[in-house]
């Protein structure tokens, strides 16, 4: 038999309790009744149905698993390259406390949701890192992510097609035999200043890579921090102002049959983006045979109701007058 919550410690403080007073309860009645004549067989009887529904309900709390049987299970398994906009725009605050800031916060919780999936770090600007190949380390992917800041690549505008076209290239040369579902996460606050989108996503729609792209940002925007100041327009000598523009992130999700999701002041999607990301078909990478068996609780926790039923209704009588 095997005990899904095998807390003796619990079970023993329970029972002493349960003894304890009912010890008090028969200390009570037989000094009550010291001068009347007392029926120990029915008082007796008593005792036993409520010690014996009392183990029952303990059994059933300790949780009981009788039996086992052999399960084979598919393990399926994806790949998921998420690419991440580092430039000085990401610093905007009008997603506290910043654009940056909540995506490294949001993709850790992103990341443990798919603990037995491939995850890799690209980083972008107005070029593309590698910045962790796909693996299954979440803790070296968890190191990564606190790593993250603007300072890491070139800042002179964004342009998305270079974390997609690395993407695509790294599954294209991906040595592994396994068959596995493979899509890419695209943050950035949408502000596209390379080339058009169209070659890449035709590139990526053929070999059924889906981008799901997530827009961090607002459309009233703010300026751009820098230092203790803030970065300036050098055309018009003002602060530079920067607004999420969801325009080329929708299109390159559509595109590939992927979505769109956003973080601004008016959604938080990044749970739908999870949900997405799960309903995706992983390819079989492999079979295992587990071990399982059923918890019989319920049938412990019937029996010990049924004596308890039975203790309130029959008429067994512990006085004779």
């Amino acid at each position: 038999m095997i005990w899904a919550y095998p807390d003796i410690k619990l079970i023993a403080i329970l029972a002493g309790i349960f003894i304890l007073l009912y010890l008090v309860y028969l200390s009570r009645y037989w000094a009550i009744n010291r001068r009347l004549q007392v029926e120990k067989r029915r008082l007796f009887t008593k005792l036993v149905i409520r010690t014996l529904y009392f183990i029952l309900f303990l059994i059933a709390l300790a949780g009981p698993s009788i039996g086992t049987s052999t399960k084979e299970v598919k393990e399926e398994g994806k790949d998921i390259f998420i690419a991440i906009d580092l430039s000085q725009s990401m610093n905007a605050t009008d997603i506290g406390p910043s654009r940056l800031q909540r995506i490294k916060f949001e993709l850790k919780n992103l990341i443990k949701s798919f603990p037995s999936d491939r995850i890799g770090l690209i980083i972008f600007s107005s070029e593309a890192f590698m910045q962790c190949p796909l693996t299954f380390d979440q803790s070296v992917l968890q190191l990564y992510l606190d790593g993250l800041n603007t300072g890491l690549v070139p800042n002179s505008g964004t342009d998305l097609r270079g974390p997609l076209k690395m993407a695509l290239e790294r599954f294209n040369n991906d040595e592994s035999m396994e068959v596995k579902s493979k899509s890419i996460v695209l943050i950035s606050d949408g502000e596209n200043f390379g080339d058009d989108l169209d070659d890449v996503g035709d590139r990526l729609s053929d070999a059924g890579i889906k981008v799901y792209s997530l827009g961090i940002g607002t459309e009233k925007g703010s300026s751009i921090p820098r230092g203790n100041g803030v970065i300036i327009n050098p055309e018009t000598g003002k602060p530079a102002e920067t607004k999420l523009d969801r325009g080329s992130l929708k299109y390159i999700a559509s595109e590939t049959g992927g979505q769109y999701f956003e973080i601004s002041d008016e959604a938080q999607e990044l749970g739908d983006l999870t949900a997405a990301l799960e309903r995706l078909e992983g390819g079989t990478v492999g079979t295992r045979k587990i071990e399982t068996s059923s918890n019989k609780y319920f049938y412990f926790l019937l029996a010990g109701l049924v004596l308890s039923l039975i203790d309130m209704i029959l008429p067994i009588k512990t006085i004779r007058l």
